[in-house]
């Protein structure tokens, strides 16, 4: 297997040695819970453009991805944070990605997806009311509703701006929810993944928060499917989760806790839509070939190593964990660059990629050591690291 000199925290370079990619099982769908990977798109390097500035989209690329999660069983969630969604992905090239993936995943038996509506194309600011809010989130829902998409409920840094307090954001997502004609997953994203989301539900205090989540879902249960809180705590999580309306799903956000979370406990279980699905998507699919034999030992056996790779890559400022996200796609060759839309490649620094390196290849999840290690040495040389 192959060696590189990497460097550490320390300041040290020393000799890397990979391992063999770990061989995953394999298992078809319907698996006993439902997993959602939020997934990257690819930026297109050699477009005319303004990289910071500008929307230019690989979309062979994008699309070839999403067809590599529905293969391994996954269903996607799209044109969420993972897409880079408002850092770099705007409403108009959402809506592109949306309705492309829909017509891809037509031909694919079994494909499931549901997509972000939020009100991410109107700005927040002092003269923003709860009617704005109101007509963006309507805008976005009919638009992917008239694709024929599902919906993910997205939080609205627009609403986080405008509210007052709780009984806004229950007239908010009361009307919202009253009009979408299927069953949604309403997406609730804490501070730490956007800053701007602080204060959601109308408290700074993410249990009292919860009651006025509760209360939304609770008077309009018939059109939620389920919730997906992304506040990194399993405590917070789980309490939510046994308090949920019967038949209502919790979906993990936390990619900090997602193994024990998925396999539950006494009262219940979670199941999972998370953006570390992404990177570590073959490792996914065979955990919940295990979980489908009943085999916890092999779901934790699979998922163990690739927890420390998720906290390293969603470390905070975790808002940047898009960068590691597709760093690992061009180390396994599903990109043939590490180019992201607004220059987001630069969010991270060297030390940070030679550690995920370094965790990847412990999780088994560097498909092709050879390849993953000249690109490595690529990325080094730029960085000045010889």
């Amino acid at each position: 297997m192959p060696s590189i000199a990497l460097p550490g925290a320390d300041g040290r370079i020393t000799a890397f040695a990979t391992s063999p990619p770990r061989e995953f099982p394999r298992a078809t769908p319907p698996f006993p819970r439902v997993a959602l990977a939020a997934a990257h798109v690819v930026a297109d390097p050699l477009a005319e453009q303004d990289p910071w500035l500008d929307t230019r989209i690989d979309w062979d690329r994008t699309i070839a991805f999403r067809r590599h999660l529905w293969s391994l069983g996954l269903g996607v969630a799209e044109a969420m944070d993972t897409a880079q969604r408002g850092m770099g992905l705007d409403w108009a090239a959402a809506q592109d990605l949306i309705r492309r993936s829909l017509d891809a995943m037509r031909d694919i038996p079994g494909a499931v997806m549901a997509s972000g509506a939020g009100t991410d194309h109107l700005p927040p600011g002092p003269d923003v009311t709860l009617d704005d809010v109101i007509r963006a989130y309507e805008e976005q829902c009919e638009a992917i509703e008239a694709m024929g998409g599902r919906i993910i409920l997205m939080a609205s840094r627009a609403l986080a701006h405008a509210a007052r307090g709780p009984a806004d954001y229950e007239r908010v997502y009361g009307r919202i929810l009253a009009q979408v004609r299927q069953p949604v997953i309403i997406h609730w994203l804490g501070e730490m993944f956007d800053p701007a989301l602080a204060g959601y539900w109308g408290h700074d205090d993410h249990m009292a928060a919860m009651q006025t989540a509760l209360a939304v879902i609770r008077d309009n249960a018939a059109k939620v499917d389920g919730v997906k809180i992304s506040l990194l705590d399993d405590g917070k999580e789980i309490a939510m989760r046994r308090r949920l309306p019967a038949g209502l799903r919790m979906y993990t956000g936390d990619d900090f806790n997602y193994p024990a979370l998925i396999a539950g406990d006494e009262d219940g279980y979670s199941d999972a839509l998370l953006g570390i699905f992404d990177p570590i998507a073959p490792a996914v699919g065979g955990a919940l070939a295990a979980l489908a034999r009943n085999d916890l030992g092999e779901f934790h056996a699979i998922l163990a190593p690739t927890v420390p790779l998720s906290r390293h890559i969603f470390r905070a400022p975790t808002r940047f964990y898009k960068t590691g996200v597709v760093f690992l796609a061009w180390l396994n060759g599903h990109q043939g660059h590490f180019t992201m839309l607004g220059g987001q490649q630069s969010a991270r620094s060297i030390l940070h990629f030679s550690e995920l390196f370094r965790l990847a290849d412990r999780a088994g999840l560097l498909g092709d050591p050879d390849l993953a290690v000249a690109r490595m040495r690529h990325l080094l040389a730029l960085h000045g690291v010889a």
